[in-house]
């Protein structure tokens, strides 16, 4: 079997999980975490970086950083991982979904910004929904595969109604948007490091920016909101802090970030190459804008008259290829069927084509050429 994607653990992770154990530094306190955060730091230009058990917690404590609560809104696609809309309702707060462009698979800047215009007002200093009344509170675009959205247009318009951007950049390790960093371009980003993201630490995430009072609120929220060294605490806290052990993974893994990317790209690009003639097919989205980490790859069936995505991974499972239909949007969830939301007409026009093929860093070249001829066997 060619795996879909498994973690590529041929780095330092042995001996720096080892050093965790000899040293005894194995829970939420080790040098480990202080050197994943500086390395994320780097890794994105910036200011600092708060490690976190999860990226569902990044984007939970991101939130609540910037003042999301209860009964707020918040935009963000549906066409998303359902930790994006779980970190919102986390705050008690409500998904407000909006579409996405055909370019990139990521939040439409032109539909945010029609329905700010249309649909919300002034109530004295706070932004609420014309209809339903309920404060507008952030903005959180999602870089589908490792992709950044097209942010200037999203920057303006979040400036035009004074709303923060919290960046669900699960996956964006290593990408860039008009060659700037990440760190750039939202109030805070959040990654993940889970075990099938291109830099993983088995589990865990990270919330980076450059507005060090606001990642200070999130260091302390993820800390159980604990003052000084004794049992004192002054507000609802959580206990999102990533272990050492996690951490030293992590660090083995980043070390390695830009050649994991790179590797990510050459996969891409083989792909690419190999289904572009491919009739009925359509190619994952590269917009010009963006330097995408690459972090899934794979390809679109349109054509009606060729399988269905649920049928072709069936197919290639049975040749021994790992496969994956994507993100059943948000508003097909049963948790968010009755949730906010523009018209989703692109979203609804490409979900359930899409279909992920094999790219971990570890992938030969023979096995990628097996899975082109497979594709190519089935579909030509």
């Amino acid at each position: 079997m060619i795996p879909l994607a498994i973690p590529n653990i041929s780095g330092n992770e042995a001996a720096y999980l080892l050093e965790c154990i000899q040293t005894n530094f194995v829970s939420s306190i080790g040098p480990f975490v202080t050197r994943l955060q500086q390395l994320t730091t780097e890794a994105t230009a910036a200011e600092s970086c708060v490690a976190v058990s999860s990226g569902t917690a990044g984007l939970h404590t991101a939130l609540m950083a910037v003042g999301v609560g209860p009964g707020d809104l918040v935009l963000l696609p549906s066409f998303t991982f359902i930790a994006s809309a779980n970190a919102v309702s986390h705050c008690n707060a409500t998904p407000w979904f909006v579409d996405i462009a055909k370019d990139s698979w990521c939040m439409n800047p032109d539909e945010l910004t029609m329905l700010l215009r249309k649909e919300t007002q002034r109530d004295g200093e706070t932004l609420v929904h014309i209809t339903n009344g309920q404060r507008v509170a952030a903005i959180m675009p999602v870089y589908t595969l490792g992709t950044p959205a097209d942010m200037d247009p999203i920057i303006q318009v979040a400036k035009e109604f004074n709303l923060p951007i919290i960046a669900d950049a699960a996956a964006a390790l290593g990408a860039r948007y008009k060659g700037r960093n990440l760190a750039e371009l939202a109030d805070l980003s959040v990654f993940s490091f889970n075990g099938n993201k291109t830099v993983t630490a088995g589990g865990g995430g990270a919330i980076v920016g450059n507005n060090l009072s606001i990642l200070g609120k999130a260091h302390h929220l993820t800390t159980t909101a604990r003052v000084g060294d004794g049992y004192e605490h002054d507000a609802i806290g959580y206990n999102y802090r990533m272990t050492n052990l996690q951490a030293a993974v992590g660090c083995a893994q980043i070390e390695r970030l830009d050649n994991f990317v790179a590797i990510k790209r050459r996969i891409r690009a083989r792909y690419d190459e190999a289904f572009k003639m491919i009739p009925g097919i359509q190619l994952f989205p590269q917009p010009i804008w963006a330097e995408s980490a690459c972090w899934f790859s794979g390809l679109v069936l349109e054509d009606p008259s060729l399988p269905s995505a649920k049928e072709l991974c069936a197919e290639l499972f049975r040749r021994e290829i790992g496969s994956r239909a994507f993100w059943k949007p948000m508003h097909l969830q049963l948790p968010y069927l009755d949730a906010q939301r523009s018209s989703l007409t692109i979203t609804e026009s490409i979900w359930d084509k899409i279909v992920t093929l094999p790219c971990s860093t570890g992938l030969t070249d023979e096995e990628q050429e097996r899975v082109i001829k497979t594709l190519e066997s089935i579909l030509t």
